[in-house]
């Protein structure tokens, strides 16, 4: 690394930076801050494909972000890593199987995604993203047998009350809270075994989603309903929706590298946040109080986990200070 001319000493030795590691949060709080706020926007963006079916957004985000995707791993040079990922043939075929578990799940939570914004449930959206801590932690605990603190269940007890509440008082379930939480949540438990970075993960995943993306749109636009190339506008946000959705990603993955896990975690509330917001403000969608009372309690619940999962991470470093110290 190259000297900054203020780190040089009129000798001309180089005098050591003290200020790096502070630097380099900094420098990871805004590339999170700006990856959840880019998340926290999608509704915008999604909400310009005025009259294209979900399905059709959907697989038109699957091939342009697996184009641009190939452009940026190409330019970071992370071919070698994935080859890597792959060299075993048991690996490789175990590897594909997690991976193409992951590809369905990625593209049922943004095909409803799509949906939710497209029929003015950015309200739902939102509550499924606030939910999504919440489910990993009954993923651990159902899946891989982790034991919960006294916090983290009082926290899933008020999820499941406030899902409960909405059935009772509106007669129906927030279920597209629920499908996304649990699609996303469970797409993160099996990335946990896929040996990628999200980057490179996501650009296999779409790699094994593109086959059905193509014969889709051959079958939309051999039957005249395909939007692509009817419309400047509509075109150009097809294709621009790969840069979108891979530009948080690499702003996501600066942000992993230079921060703890319970700096991204505290981070990701944005992203909800920005939704309720636009959802309210925006798109006028309705608020009405047993709704609220749902989304009252999840962030009663978000609080007691956070406080668990603070705890937790005080109680690791303690332990590592006193193994430093003996």
């Amino acid at each position: 690394m190259s000297a900054s001319p203020s780190d040089k000493t009129l000798s001309g030795s180089v005098k050591p930076s003290i200020d790096t590691p502070r630097n380099e949060t900094r420098r990871g709080v805004g590339y999170g801050i700006t990856a959840y706020a880019l998340w926290g926007c999608f509704p915008l963006f999604f909400s310009l494909f005025d009259g294209v079916p979900a399905f059709e957004v959907l697989i038109q985000r699957i091939l342009w972000s697996c184009i641009f995707l190939i452009a940026v791993v190409t330019l970071m040079g992370r071919w070698p890593a994935i080859r890597n990922s792959f060299s075993g043939r048991r690996e490789a075929i175990r590897g594909l199987g997690w991976i193409l578990g992951c590809a369905l799940l990625i593209a049922l939570n943004w095909g409803l995604y799509i949906y939710a914004v497209e029929t003015h449930r950015v309200l739902q959206a939102s509550l499924g993203y606030f939910m999504t801590p919440l489910v990993n932690v009954a993923l651990g605990m159902l899946v891989l047998r982790e034991r919960l603190g006294r916090w983290q269940m009082m926290a899933m007890g008020l999820a499941l009350a406030a899902v409960m509440l909405q059935l009772l008082l509106l007669g129906t379930l927030p279920w597209i809270s629920l499908v996304l939480a649990m699609t996303f949540g469970s797409y993160g438990l099996l990335r946990k075994r896929v040996p990628l970075d999200a980057l490179s993960g996501l650009l296999v995943e779409t790699s094994l989603l593109l086959p059905l993306s193509l014969a889709s749109l051959a079958w939309l636009t051999w039957h005249g309903q395909s939007h692509f190339g009817v419309s400047f506008d509509i075109t150009t946000l097809m294709i621009v929706s790969g840069v979108v959705t891979t530009l948080p990603l690499l702003a996501f993955a600066g942000a992993t590298k230079r921060l703890t896990l319970s700096t991204i975690g505290f981070l990701m509330y944005l992203n909800p946040t920005l939704q309720f917001l636009l959802a309210l403000w925006v798109f006028g969608e309705p608020l009405v109080w047993p709704q609220l009372l749902t989304f009252a309690l999840i962030w009663v619940g978000l609080g007691l986990y956070s406080m668990e999962a603070w705890r937790g991470h005080r109680r690791t470093l303690a332990r590592g200070r006193d193994g430093v110290a003996k």
